[in-house]
């Protein structure tokens, strides 16, 4: 398959640059997956798709503030890291600007000092493996240091941290927002809840395998990065419930549907309490054992998400939906507006 199969015509004024005032307010696209049908309606819609007894999977992953800016001890240069996944002993896997400048052996430091880092293997891709030094608490360091990663098409500063945070965010380790849950409100959740829609959590640390641009012509060709998941033993058998009564699994972003398709793969189409890593690659010949719905944001074109909600809704559904979308002036990507795939 070829990646461009996955390309669409984007007018850059439709990328949103900043989060709407109201979480709730977005639009929403509703794609039936089987007709190609497509309804247009506000977020709060989505209620009205949903039945008791469904079950809607979010991913309660918290973005910490992995963009750190150091310089190199030796010359003083500028150096630029994403974090994108903790290994234990204070070693991080993270994505390096300029990667040619930190080999082996390098040593960083940030915040005049308060803490040094350094390379003890370097990766393919700009990657590297960072050992860091520090007194006191790692995340309260990064708190003070590091910056949210927004993604490098949002050139707006934003106003408020907690707008790339989901509100029922947890477990921090991500280095992206799960962004399909940006547009919920507590209360908008609560409603859910009162219609007896059950709500489940999972947890997927968001890293690069998620957001890493797609740089071979071949579809098959790609690899996806590992990120660490877990789902416990409540959600497991509440999935599990909503499978034998006949309701729908609704997962809430593409991080939700990689998490519960990997846990169903690996478990012969059950749900069952795990965790571990997963570089699982969803794109159309795939078959889904877990989710009947989907609820996320468009994505960039020739991304292995494109490729994903492709793989679950078809590709000339998909990539109808998104001209549809166009020309109806849809906010794009991580602020933008939602679709429901159904």
């Amino acid at each position: 398959m070829d990646v461009l199969q996955f390309d669409y015509h984007l007018p850059e004024e439709l990328i949103a640059q900043t989060p709407l005032k109201n979480r709730e307010s977005s639009r929403l696209l509703i794609l039936d997956k089987q007709t190609g049908d497509i309804t247009h309606k506000h977020f709060p819609d989505l209620l009205t798709f949903l039945e008791k007894g469904d079950t809607l999977v979010l991913n309660n992953t918290k973005v910490i503030p992995a963009r750190l800016f150091g310089i190199k001890k030796e010359t003083g240069a500028k150096i630029e890291l994403l974090l994108l996944k903790e290994e234990g002993n204070h070693q991080w896997e993270v994505l390096v600007k300029p990667a040619k400048r930190v080999k082996k052996g390098t040593v960083l430091t940030f915040g005049d000092g308060i803490l040094t880092g350094k390379c003890v293997e370097e990766l393919p891709e700009g990657r590297r493996k960072i050992m860091f030094s520090f007194s006191g608490i790692f995340h309260e360091i990064l708190d003070r240091l590091g910056e949210m990663p927004l993604p490098p098409y949002i050139q707006e500063q934003l106003e408020e941290k907690d707008r790339y945070q989901t509100v029922y965010a947890e477990h921090r380790g991500s280095a992206a927002a799960p962004t399909a849950g940006l547009h919920f409100t507590e209360s908008l959740l609560s409603k859910v809840k009162e219609k007896g829609v059950n709500i489940a959590y999972i947890t997927l640390h968001v890293g690069l395998g998620t957001f890493r641009p797609v740089a071979v012509n071949s579809v098959e060709e790609h690899h996806m990065h590992a990120e660490f998941y877990e789902m416990t033993e409540e959600t497991a058998a509440l999935l599990n419930e909503t499978k034998e009564q006949g309701k729908k699994v609704v997962a809430v972003g593409t991080t939700s549907a990689r998490t519960l398709e990997t846990v169903a793969r690996d478990h012969h189409g059950r749900l069952a309490a795990s965790s571990g890593w997963t570089d699982i690659f969803i794109y159309p010949g795939f078959t889904f054992r877990a989710i009947d719905g989907l609820l996320t944001n468009f994505h960039l074109p020739k991304s292995t998400l494109v490729m994903l909600v492709s793989a679950f809704a078809g590709r000339d559904h998909i990539l109808n939906a998104y001209r549809e979308a166009v020309t109806a002036k849809y906010r794009f990507f991580s602020f933008g507006d939602a679709m429901l795939l159904i």
